[in-house]
């Protein structure tokens, strides 16, 4: 019973002095296999500890990001480009780092399983970066990695390989796993090789199956002696009498078989180190890391975090990794946090692509917290880093994709304040999908922001926001927007907006309103409008019966020198006008004292395509007598006069 209590007890274990987030570790000893005799005894036992734990305070060295996790690709995705990378012959070390850095692929032991495991029947590639991972990085080369590749070696039939690698693997004190033997054998026998069928079964002494001390082999029985039973005195002694020498490797392993019972997990790595059977390392912190992020509760977690940091171990990234896809699954986006600022004060920092990963997780969250989103900006440019517009943009996409872009102020104050100054293009679209989105009072807010910084707003940026406006079919506030570019920015920038308007306007029959506009701008503010929006308010004030006011037009054209806009009139005229509006319409286009004769011309043999003869006798009848004897006047209308029958008399007989 004692004993059963006092590895309970392994779990609250030292530091919880020197350790500040302690009070973040409590621990729920109902989640224990426990004797129930034992329980009352060890609740009290645990509020006492507890009850003397320093409180949580943020430690003062803690300044503790990816695009789709930090930007790692999927497993799927990562074997492709492995399989491509390795493909190539004859490459250098340089080459192949290369090409894995470009397309940020990052080397895991779990990849490295995964890799070999797709090479099966690939040999050569499965070689070439076996070899490179051996020189590389050569800590992920455990008894399991050996035993893949001693397994690809012997199904594909390189016999002189396969001893070869069993040799090193001896040098090692690594074991053949009874898949590897059953791989190779398989092989040897359809092949004939009845010496090295020999060699392989008497490497396991009296023809057994399987390497009794493989790291594989024993790590299945210490989890299953685990798994089985209540931690307790029987438990520990049939450990001690396994007599395997327990390895950085095996004890990782076993961490990582007894991860979905992570108290028992952290039981033995307590226990193995408090029994003097071996000294934690880096290697076996990280897996009982990785085992404890998986929990749903981070107080044992960020307890061994610190814990593994004041004895001078760094993260992994593998583990970094992991934790935080998991933080961001369960939606623990403040664990996700904090572990960034732990990773950023290490060796193996997180990329600027994980910053960017982390921003995206907060902003589509059930709600913005700022402060999560000033901290991971603090700790990213404490570290020297500077924020770009590519940040900026990946988190905007993000709003908008959870339907609060109006909430990008508040964005961009935090980014402000981390020394991060949006471009002129940037603060364009920002005015496009505010007006576009209706957040009105935002869209102010935003205007008002960009002044307040130093920076005026450009005509493109409040061209922006009316584009915005129109395409939402908000009239009104793409008006009031309009006045005030003009207002603050003066008229030489403003034909396009204008434009937007004039279209806006027309698009919802208000064509007579567009035209008022105009000429006021023209008028009041000299403002020179685009030869194209005049002929677009042209056709529109004629089709919404607006004939004076498109007669005006060409007289506002006529005073900034463009050219008349004559074919929407002549086919308006031909099918619904009448003569005295015809006359009023080449007077309208009139130079200097007489219109051109061929105005009067095309405008006849537009009536009579139409089959208006009448009408055009009396448009001709009120011309200028110049036009109604002009030659080719005359000789139109003769060619238009209808032709008499003439009647054929028979000859007589």
């Amino acid at each position: 019973m004692r004993n059963q209590q006092r590895w309970l007890l392994l779990l609250l274990r030292h530091h919880s002095l020197s350790q500040p987030h302690i009070s973040r570790h409590v621990i729920n000893q109902s989640q224990f296999q426990v004797n129930p005799s034992l329980r009352s005894i060890t609740s009290s036992t645990f509020q006492s500890r507890a009850s003397h734990m320093i409180p949580y305070q943020p430690l003062t060295i803690r300044k503790f990001s990816t695009c789709e996790l930090p930007v790692e690709h999927k497993d799927s995705d990562q074997i492709s480009l492995l399989t491509h990378i390795f493909s190539k012959q004859n490459r250098t070390n340089d080459e192949i780092n290369l090409d894995l850095k470009s397309n940020n692929v990052t080397i895991t032991y779990d990849l490295v399983i995964k890799a070999l495991r797709s090479f099966n029947t690939a040999p050569d590639e499965a070689r070439r970066f076996f070899n490179w991972v051996s020189e590389n990085d050569s800590e992920r080369l455990s008894s399991k990695v050996y035993n893949y590749m001693l397994g690809i070696l012997g199904s594909n039939g390189f016999v002189e390989e396969f001893w070869g690698m069993v040799e090193i693997m001896k040098s090692k004190g690594y074991g053949v796993s009874r898949v590897t033997f059953n791989r190779a054998i398989e092989r040897f026998e359809k092949d004939n090789l009845s010496g090295d069928v020999k060699k392989l079964k008497e490497l396991y002494g009296c023809s057994e199956l399987a390497d009794v001390n493989s790291s594989d082999e024993v790590c299945s029985r210490v989890c299953k002696l685990i798994r089985g039973n209540v931690w307790g005195d029987d438990v520990e002694k049939e450990l001690r009498e396994l007599n395997v020498e327990f390895s950085s490797e095996l004890i990782s392993m076993v961490l990582e078989k007894l991860e979905c019972e992570a108290n028992k997990g952290l039981i033995f790595f307590r226990w193995i180190e408090e029994s003097g059977l071996f000294k934690h390392d880096e290697r076996t912190f990280n897996a009982m890391v990785r085992v404890l992020g998986r929990e749903e509760s981070s107080e044992k977690f960020w307890k061994l975090v610190d814990e593994m940091r004041t004895a001078g171990f760094e993260m992994e990234r593998e583990t970094y990794i992991r934790v935080l896809d998991n933080f961001v699954k369960r939606k623990m986006i403040k664990d996700a946090v904090d572990l960034y600022e732990f990773a950023m004060v290490g060796i193996n920092k997180p990329s600027s692509q994980d910053c960017t990963f982390l921003l995206k997780k907060i902003v589509v969250s059930k709600e913005l917290d700022l402060y999560l989103f000033s901290k991971v900006l603090r700790v990213f440019t404490e570290s020297g880093n500077s924020l770009t517009g590519a940040n900026l943009d990946a988190i905007l996409k993000s709003l908008t994709s959870v339907d609060r872009f109006g909430e990008c102020n508040k964005i961009l104050k935090a980014m402000e304040d981390a020394g991060f100054t949006p471009s002129h293009i940037q603060h364009s679209k920002i005015a496009f999908n505010l007006g576009s989105g209706g957040k009105d009072k935002e869209s102010n807010e935003f205007m008002n922001y960009i002044e307040s910084s130093g920076t005026t707003p450009k005509s493109k940026t409040w061209t922006s926001l009316i584009e915005g406006y129109c395409e939402a079919g908000d009239l009104a506030k793409a008006s009031d927007a309009f006045e005030m570019m003009v207002e603050k920015e003066g008229p030489s920038h403003a034909g396009y907006a204008l434009e937007l308007l004039v279209s806006l306007h027309c698009r919802k029959r208000r064509a007579i309103h567009a035209f008022k506009l105009v000429e006021k701008m023209v008028n009041e503010k000299e403002l020179c409008v685009w030869h194209t929006t005049y002929k677009l308010l042209v056709g529109k004030l004629l089709a919404q019966r607006g004939f004076e006011e498109a007669l005006k037009v060409l007289h506002l054209m006529r005073s900034q020198d463009y050219p008349p806009f004559l074919d929407p009139f002549i086919k308006y005229l031909s099918k619904t006008g009448s003569a005295d509006d015809a006359l009023a319409f080449t007077a309208a286009v009139t130079v200097k004292k007489f219109p051109s004769t061929s105005v009067f011309l095309n405008l006849f043999e537009a009536y009579f395509k139409a089959g208006r003869r009448s009408e055009a006798q009396d448009f001709l009848a009120i011309c200028p007598r110049y036009i109604r004897n002009h030659a080719d006047v005359l000789n139109l209308f003769c060619s238009m006069k209808p032709q008499k029958a003439t009647a054929t008399i028979p000859a007589a007989a």
